[in-house]
């Protein structure tokens, strides 16, 4: 009796050792197809290219509460730049959530150039995924603290672009370079010095300061300045990149740096266009209330070159 027991298995023993019989199995054929492997050469390895990415979209999407974003600068009398209280949020295309996402991707560039990580943006060609963004500013500086009111931005909308991360070509030169291109419709932009009031309105009755810009287009435009619906590349990563870094210069100062080279083809740089339908003050101080100052245009826009520092003391 006791020595047919002990041949007994339970049923969680006899799969365990299944499971030890497969696992030997399959180290014995991978060991079998190991010895097939042979090692590359640089020659060889430097035809072997790969690409990693994913595909991904926001659905009812909203950012509020009290985070601030603040700009100090260095030295011993720093200066101050915030902006926080921020309402922030999307509005949704059920229709196209995975037929048009953001991408994210690893890009190739080649001729010995670091790999550039790129999102890219929805198409959102029926104009039905918009932004809405508030948020208060204030500086403060030798002393005084200033607070500008709030920000507004209404119906942003934008199309196709893209925003590209690599390292900076130049030896030498550390930070972070970028390509960003660009194809943007606001409803209307709006400061209002006495505080937000109601950010879905662009001129509630209450509001008795402010200044407002609508119908605002910006993206790609040919050399007679006609837009091409197309988003404009303010900076390329491999042609004409952008840098974003912190320098130090010769008596020690940093600052924080932010510029667009020079382009490096023959076509120069990308030609990007805007309008304005109307710009608007609105005050209790004017006649009327307010001053319309029309609508505003221009052809064309090409940056050839961009450099920006934020200097101590800025």
């Amino acid at each position: 009796m006791s020595s047919s027991a002990s041949r007994l298995q339970s049923p969680q023993a006899a799969l365990a050792s299944r499971a030890v019989i497969c696992a030997m199995l399959a180290a014995l054929a991978f060991a079998a197809r190991a010895g097939d492997m042979k090692p590359l050469n640089d020659e060889e390895m430097s035809g072997v290219r790969g690409s990693d990415g994913l595909a991904f979209n926001l659905r009812d999407f909203s950012l509020t509460g009290p985070l601030t974003l603040t700009y100090t600068s260095p030295g011993p009398s720093p200066t101050k730049l915030w902006l926080g209280n921020f309402s922030l949020s999307r509005s949704d295309d059920p229709s196209a959530t995975f037929s048009d996402p953001y991408t994210l991707r690893v890009v190739s560039r080649g001729a010995g150039l670091a790999d550039m990580i790129r999102l890219t943006e929805p198409a959102n060609l029926n104009g039905v995924l918009k932004w809405q963004f508030a948020a208060d500013w204030g500086t403060s500086a030798n002393g005084i603290d200033f607070n500008g009111g709030a920000l507004l931005v209404q119906d942003l909308v934008t199309r196709g672009g893209s925003l590209s991360l690599t390292t900076p070509a130049t030896p030498g030169v550390e930070g972070i370079a970028f390509g960003l291109a660009l194809q943007a419709d606001i409803g209307n932009l709006i400061i209002r010095p006495r505080g937000r009031d109601d950010i879905t309105q662009a001129d509630p009755a209450t509001v008795t300061e402010q200044l407002r810009f609508s119908g605002i287009k910006l993206g790609a435009a040919d050399a007679s300045g006609v837009m091409l619906n197309t988003p404009w590349a303010i900076a390329d990563a491999t042609t004409q990149p952008g840098i974003f870094n912190a320098i130090t210069d010769a008596s020690g100062n940093s600052f924080l740096h932010i510029g667009i080279g020079w382009p490096t083809t023959a076509a120069g740089a990308s030609i990007g266009g805007m309008s304005i339908d109307s710009i608007v003050f609105k005050s209790d101080t004017l006649p009327g209330g307010q001053m319309d100052l029309g609508s505003s245009r221009i052809g064309t826009i090409q940056l050839q070159y961009l450099d920006v520092k934020l200097k101590p003391g800025f």
